[in-house]
């Protein structure tokens, strides 16, 4: 049944070695080649996580602070410390997916993610540091407990323009008329 019907195109494979990537070194091909997931996913894969843990902050800290219950406060800094740690390869992959499938092109929308993780991570350590060497410093009651619930509730915009940035790069908005 399906013979009676033209032939309008067909799938082909293609290697990364062929005329995508003609500027990478050969041992980079090999690795494109062998793991294509790496020529596009890495950054949008590894992103979710800090993400998350840095709205995942805040929320705990508000429950701490309408609770009174100092689990919800040790939580928001274990999910400090998470995404700690997930930043630095976030935003290597970052770079790395940049400079693979932008050409390293510095649009308004690269600069605004460059700058907005630069000061995610500075903001994340920041908090981190802070209450790891002051770990009363949510419950004391003092004007420097507020400032650390507002430096806190700041990642949640933060993120969130970081994100939506990216964001755009993966899934364009139409020209609006």
């Amino acid at each position: 049944m399906l013979e009676r019907f033209p032939l309008v195109g067909g799938l082909q494979e293609q290697s990364t070695s062929d005329s995508e990537y003609p500027r990478l070194h050969f041992w980079l091909i090999k690795l494109l080649d062998r793991f294509p997931v790496m020529a596009r996913h890495p950054h949008p894969m590894l992103v979710h996580f800090p993400i998350a843990f840095m709205i995942a902050v805040p929320l705990f800290s508000i429950l701490a602070y309408l609770t009174g219950n100092p689990s919800f406060e040790t939580t928001a800094f274990h999910c400090l410390g998470i995404a700690l740690l997930f930043m630095p390869l976030t935003i290597g992959t970052g770079f790395f997916t940049w400079w693979l499938n932008y050409h390293s092109t510095l649009s308004l929308v690269i600069k605004i993610k460059i700058i907005g993780s630069a000061l995610l991570m500075l903001l994340n350590l920041a908090l981190f540091c802070w209450r790891y060497f002051v770990p009363d410093v949510f419950f004391t009651g003092s004007a420097w407990s507020r400032v650390y619930l507002c430096l806190l509730l700041a990642l949640i915009p933060v993120v969130s323009v970081v994100g939506w940035y990216g964001a755009s790069l993966t899934f364009p908005h139409p020209n609006k008329k």
